[in-house]
């Protein structure tokens, strides 16, 4: 079970994201997911007012000197580009920019895991991705992966460079990215997936209306509808990860303990039939 910092930069106090990081790791999470676009305000959620809260910066105020088994894992791709406005970093010199930015804002000299974020989904990646490697190849990064991309640029990518990971939006609800999940099964990939809480909510967040499968299946676990569908995510098969994310100590504490919910074959398939 790791833990995703989006939200992290919602409340302005960040003593409290502080706090939620460093309980993060005190409950066993050595994986945490980021990116340089994580910021509020002007971010991706673009919410309050002030200065602006780096969940980067935040993550290198709280966990650093980093321990060995934590894993910080970051993106790129989406940012303000040299122009000021929101794009898509689409050339070498751009990628370099924002991979810069990682290593600056979280103080460090090495990225553990960068993950290529793509928009349009039906482009080639070759290009990206090659600077990417070229970044790896020079010690700047350890791991490379991918995010919100096809099996077709999966296949691009591997054939320039090894690929760790693929971060594709997936859910018990939102199962579009079944080829996905099989395809790294079977390439020995790691697949993380995002909105495994929120489902087809999305950036919204979770919703506090569940299906009555999920809450029967739930009453049955003495669990949440949410802890029952990052278990469900866990069950999907070992090289599947979660990334949970939560400005709040105690959902944090909850979504840790969904790690521990063992799912029976019969829940197994129940939950199979929950679709959108």
């Amino acid at each position: 079970m790791g833990f995703g910092s989006m939200r992290l930069t919602v409340d302005p106090d960040p003593h409290v994201a502080v706090r939620v990081l460093r309980r993060a790791v005190d409950l066993g999470v050595e994986h945490v997911d980021t990116a340089a676009f994580y910021f509020s305000p002007g971010g991706i959620l673009d919410v309050g007012d002030g200065p602006a809260r780096y969940a980067t910066e935040l993550i290198r105020r709280a966990l650093s000197p980093y321990g060995e088994r934590l894993l910080i894992a970051t993106k790129v791709g989406p940012g303000i580009l040299a122009d000021g406005r929101w794009g898509e970093a689409r050339t070498a010199g751009e990628l370099r920019k924002q991979v810069e930015e990682n290593l600056r804002r979280l103080g460090v000299e090495r990225l553990d895991l960068v993950n290529l974020r793509v928009f349009r989904s039906a482009d080639s990646i070759a290009e990206r991705f090659a600077a990417l490697a070229d970044m790896r190849a020079e010690g700047l990064i350890r791991h490379l992966g991918l995010s919100a991309v096809r099996v077709e640029q999966l296949d691009e990518a591997l054939a320039i460079a090894p690929v760790a990971c693929v971060q594709n939006s997936y859910a018990l609800d939102l199962r579009h990215n079944d080829e996905m999940l099989r395809v790294c099964g079977e390439r020995g990939i790691a697949f993380v997936p995002f909105f495994a809480i929120a489902g087809p909510g999305k950036e919204s967040g979770a919703s506090a209306e569940q299906n009555a499968v999920i809450e029967a299946v739930a009453a049955r676990h003495g669990a949440t509808a949410h802890q029952v569908r990052l278990a469900w995510t866990l069950h999907q098969g070992e090289h599947v990860l979660a990334i949970p994310g939560t400005g709040s100590e105690r959902h944090l504490a909850e979504n840790v303990a969904a790690g521990a919910i063992r799912l029976t074959e019969s829940d197994l398939s129940e939950l199979f039939a929950v679709r959108p």
